[in-house]
C-alpha cells in the first residue's frame, strides 16, 4: 500500500501541480523545442505512474513483493516467475483490467484522434481542390477570399494555402516569411504532436496536465515554426505578416500563422530573450525523457 500510495502521489504531482508551475517558468518561450518534450514527457509519467498505483493497489501484495518480474509474471509475459509468486490466473488478468485500461484508453484516443484528423484533412483538400487555385510562383494554393489567412494542411495531402486578400495586403518578403512559417510546420510534422497532445487531453478531460499540455503544446509549435522562419527572414517581415493574417482561422485540422496566440508570439518575436545555456536545457531534456523511468524503478 506504500508503494501504491507513492506512485499514486507522484501521478498527482505531475498531473495537477508541475503542469502549473511549467506554464509560470520563463524558460518554455526561449526554449519552445524542448518544452515540447517536457509536455510529452510528463503525459506518459503520469500514464506509467497512474497504472502502476492501480496495479500495486488492486493486487494488494500479490505478485508486487516480486517487484517488475512479477508485474511481468501476472502479465503471463516470463516463463520463469519468481519461486516464491503463485501463478497468474483468471482473477489476476481480470485485476489488471483497471491498470491496463489506463495505459490502452489514451491509446484508443491517439488512434480515433489520428483518424478523425486525418479524415478532416482528406475533406478539407478535397474542398481545396474546387475552390483553390495552385500557384507556382509562391508554392500554395490561392483561395477566393477577403480575409487575410495563411494556413498549411499537413499530412499526405500537404499543402500551403493563401487567400486572396492575404496576397492583396502582404508585400513580397513578409510572404515569404509566413510561406516559411508553414513549410516549418510540414517538414517538422507538427501535427503528430498535436494530436498526441489532443488525444490526452480527450482521455484525461478533468486533468490540469491534459488541459494545460494541449493549450501549451500548440502555442509552443507556433513558436517552433516562428524560430525556423527567422533563420531566413527578418523579425520585422514575419511581425507585420503575423499581424495581418491574425484575424484569419484555420481549419481545425490545419496549422494557421494566425489565431488566438499571435500576440503572444508577436512579444517573443519583437523583444527576444536569450536562450537558456546548453547545460540548462540539456538537463531539462534529460530530465523529461527519464521521468517516465522513474515509477517503473519504484515498481522494480
Amino acid at each position: 500500500m506504500i508503494t501504491a500510495a507513492a506512485l499514486a502521489g507522484y501521478a498527482l504531482l505531475v498531473g495537477a501541480v508541475v503542469p502549473y508551475g511549467l506554464v509560470r517558468a520563463g524558460w518554455p518561450h526561449r526554449a519552445p523545442a524542448v518544452a515540447v518534450l517536457a509536455w510529452q514527457g510528463l503525459s506518459l509519467t503520469f500514464v506509467v505512474a497512474a497504472a502502476l498505483a492501480a496495479y500495486h493497489l488492486v493486487f494488494a501484495g500479490r505478485h508486487v513483493h516480486d517487484g517488475l518480474v512479477g508485474l511481468l509474471s501476472a502479465c503471463g509475459l516470463t516463463a520463469h516467475p519468481p519461486a516464491e509468486s503463485t501463478p497468474a490466473g483468471a482473477s489476476d488478468l481480470a485485476l489488471l483490467t483497471a491498470p491496463a485500461m489506463i495505459v490502452l484508453f489514451p491509446l484508443a484516443w491517439l488512434v480515433r484522434t489520428a483518424w478523425q484528423a486525418r479524415r478532416e484533412r482528406r475533406r478539407h483538400a478535397a474542398l481545396l481542390a474546387v475552390i483553390g487555385t495552385e500557384s507556382a510562383e509562391h508554392g500554395a494554393t490561392v483561395v477566393e477570399h477577403r480575409v487575410p489567412a495563411v494556413y498549411c494542411l499537413p499530412g499526405r495531402v500537404r499543402r500551403i494555402v493563401v487567400t486572396r486578400g492575404a496576397l492583396e495586403i502582404l508585400t513580397a518578403e513578409q510572404l515569404r516569411a509566413v510561406l516559411a512559417h508553414e513549410r516549418a510546420h510540414i517538414r517538422g510534422r507538427h501535427h503528430l504532436l498535436q494530436v498526441a497532445a489532443k488525444a490526452f487531453a480527450r482521455a484525461f478531460p478533468g486533468l490540469p496536465l491534459a488541459r494545460l499540455a494541449r493549450e501549451q503544446t500548440a502555442l509552443l509549435l507556433e513558436m517552433i515554426a516562428d524560430d525556423r522562419a527567422l533563420r531566413l527572414h527578418s523579425r520585422d517581415a514575419l511581425a507585420t505578416a503575423m499581424c495581418e493574417v491574425a484575424a484569419g482561422r484555420a481549419p481545425e485540422a490545419a496549422l494557421g500563422a494566425g489565431g488566438r496566440s499571435a500576440l503572444i508570439r508577436l512579444r517573443r518575436i519583437l523583444a527576444p530573450e536569450a536562450k537558456p545555456r546548453p547545460v540548462t536545457w540539456a538537463g531539462i531534456a534529460a530530465a523529461s525523457v527519464t521521468a517516465p523511468f522513474l515509477p517503473l524503478l519504484v515498481t522494480c
